[in-house]
């Protein structure tokens, strides 16, 4: 069967990350939201999203099809639905569809002649935002009971120190160095080549990525996600970081978001609780104006490739778009369009041929390339985001 991943209606919800992926490669927990499907289901997905991400993530139809919402999680009882479903079928639960039945020779979907098969079951969904890091507790767990079913551990390293051995697991090439790993509230996951290097204490749940790299002495919190090739010093609590960024020095980042190619400053902070303890508001996309999160801690949403100076602070409840660059003293503000060069006494516009050489040396570094498929995509979000630059 073909499996195609869709983004729904919660697209313009996830703002800034879904400016250049679609839902599907939002990662929470360990894995991406593909990625899980994938385990899951045994065979590679491809995608229905924005015309300008089609280039790079494109849809293969084919004879019979199934679609699935990618805002969801899957689970085991989810997937045999899915697996055994057939023409002119379809799995809901209550309004929202996860996942129906297409043929190529369909010209439309109409629900109304489909069969209704109703999923009672709790799933993790991601809607918002800050769903990523405050659903990444349990989204950790169920990952690290995915990945490690059946297989062995690789030895803990003499000279670490643990609780709950169990729930730790660490893959092939890891290094640990006299560090401290926590495992009883939560598992601990250490991903393929990633290095832990002295005086780091750990707390699960705690998931990194291959190649990720938690430096001397770094202070990790539960609920924690550090993405391959991240890396990552300093003192962090219930934040994810995608894959390769860099939070390398001392500083706090806290209930955060960071998409991939950020980098943070030496002795960047961001708040997340406000001095009168009230609800965190954050920008929304489709309003056009700061919204409610139900939250009470709630800090940085930052965009793919956007960066700051040393010693920047930002406030509670913070949005930084897609390629901004942000320093100078005082805090920014609370939402800072993509494609902004600035801080707290101003911005201008960050044009794209000088982000396009930054972005190809950042990529160089790690022997990758800032392709011409890569740049229009930017070029697009750069044309898309102009109504927000009015500084």
């Amino acid at each position: 069967m073909n499996y195609i991943l869709f983004d729904g209606e919660v697209r313009n919800n996830l703002l800034p990350f879904t400016f250049t992926r679609p839902v599907a490669d939002i990662r929470i927990g360990i894995l991406t939201i593909r990625e899980k499907w994938e385990k899951h289901l045994g065979v590679t997905t491809t995608t229905v999203t924005e015309e300008y991400l089609e280039e790079k993530y494109p849809m293969v139809e084919m004879e019979e099809n199934i679609l699935i919402n990618a805002s969801y999680c899957p689970n085991e009882n989810l997937v045999e639905l899915i697996k055994d479903l057939s023409e002119n079928e379809a799995i809901f639960k209550g309004d929202d569809v996860l996942a129906f039945f297409t043929k190529d020779s369909q010209e439309e979907v109409n629900f109304d002649a489909y069969k209704h098969i109703e999923f009672e079951e709790d799933l993790l969904q991601v809607k918002n935002t800050w769903d990523i890091f405050s659903l990444n507790f349990k989204a950790i767990q169920q990952d690290f009971d995915l990945i490690t079913e059946g297989r062995e551990s690789q030895p803990i390293p003499e000279g670490t120190r643990y609780i709950n051995k169990e729930n730790i697991f660490i893959e092939e090439g890891a290094s640990i160095t006299f560090a401290i790993l926590n495992a009883s509230s939560g598992p601990i996951y250490i991903g393929k080549n990633a290095v832990i290097l002295e005086n780091s204490a750990v707390k699960g749940p705690f998931a990194m990525g291959e190649g990720a790299l938690l430096k001397m002495s770094a202070k990790i919190y539960g609920g924690t996600t550090i993405g391959p090739y991240c890396k990552v010093g300093g003192e962090v609590n219930n934040s994810l970081l995608m894959a390769y960024s860099n939070k390398g020095h001392d500083g706090f980042l806290g209930n955060s978001v960071l998409g991939e190619w950020c980098n943070l400053g030496a002795d960047t902070n961001n708040s997340n609780l406000k001095n009168n303890y009230a609800e965190v508001k954050l920008w929304d996309y489709n309003s056009g104006r700061f919204a409610k999160t139900g939250l009470q801690f709630c800090g940085l949403m930052m965009g793919d490739h956007s960066k700051c100076g040393i010693n920047t602070m930002f406030n509670t409840g913070t949005v930084i778009g897609v390629s901004t660059n942000i320093f100078g003293t005082g805090f920014p503000r609370n939402f800072v369009p993509s494609f902004s060069w600035g801080g707290s006494s101003g911005f201008t516009e960050y044009k794209t041929n000088k982000f396009f050489e930054v972005a190809t040396v950042v990529l160089e570094r790690r022997n990758l390339e800032f392709n011409d498929q890569d740049k229009r995509i930017l070029e697009h979000v750069f044309n898309e985001t102009k109504k927000y630059r009015n500084y």
